[in-house]
């Protein structure tokens, strides 16, 4: 695999938020959000086995694993045989995958999938794959990260039309959206989402 960076942080975002977790962090995206704060990642790699990285994943001295990036599922056999490796060696392990919505999520078999929905102020809005929305499970999470209210405006009605079975985690782009405005749109418009903050940010 082609492995950007691996790590101990604390999570910064969606249901396990403030867990000390172990991030294995891989090379490569498709993509180029305009608010992207893993730019970095995008082609500076260093190739490693599958079979190391789950040797780092049995020493971790926590119960999350995030796979991130760039965009793991671009390495997309090796993501899942590292899933699956990692969840042999530490059954007591929790991994979610950080994926940016481009790619599809079928089959991969993540304990958690933290999908993004990506909105127009990203500029790559329109290379989602809105099949992947009916693919969530109550299990995993949409996340959205709103730069603007046209933003808002957009993930309600693309969510009004393609319905999810996972809970939707809405938070501002850092800087650029303030969380009372979202607070107001979610509150004003009665949406199940909830309402939080990219804690790595803060």
């Amino acid at each position: 695999m082609v492995v950007n960076e691996v790590f101990y942080d604390i999570e910064g975002e969606g249901k396990y938020q403030g867990y000390a977790s172990l991030f294995i962090r891989l090379a490569g995206c498709g993509l180029r959000c305009k608010w992207c704060d893993t730019g970095y990642a995008r082609l500076k790699g260093s190739e490693m086995s599958v079979a190391r990285l789950v040797s780092v994943v049995k020493k971790s001295p926590y119960k999350y694993l995030n796979v991130t990036g760039g965009e793991p599922l671009e390495q997309r056999h090796e993501t899942i045989s590292l899933i699956k490796m990692a969840k042999k060696t530490r059954p007591d392990i929790t991994v979610s995958v950080e994926t940016n919505g481009a790619q599809s999520i079928k089959g991969v078999p993540a304990d958690n999938i933290s999908m993004d929905l990506k909105l127009p102020s990203s500029g790559e809005h329109e290379k989602m794959l809105l099949s992947n929305l009916r693919l969530l499970k109550p299990k995993d999470q949409l996340k959205l990260v709103a730069g603007s209210a046209a933003d808002l405006r957009y993930a309600k009605k693309i969510l009004s039309k393609h319905k999810v079975k996972a809970p939707v985690f809405v938070q501002p782009v850092f800087n650029r959206l303030a969380l009372a405005a979202i607070s107001r749109f979610v509150l004003d418009n009665r949406l199940e989402w909830k309402v939080s903050a990219q804690l790595h940010k803060i």
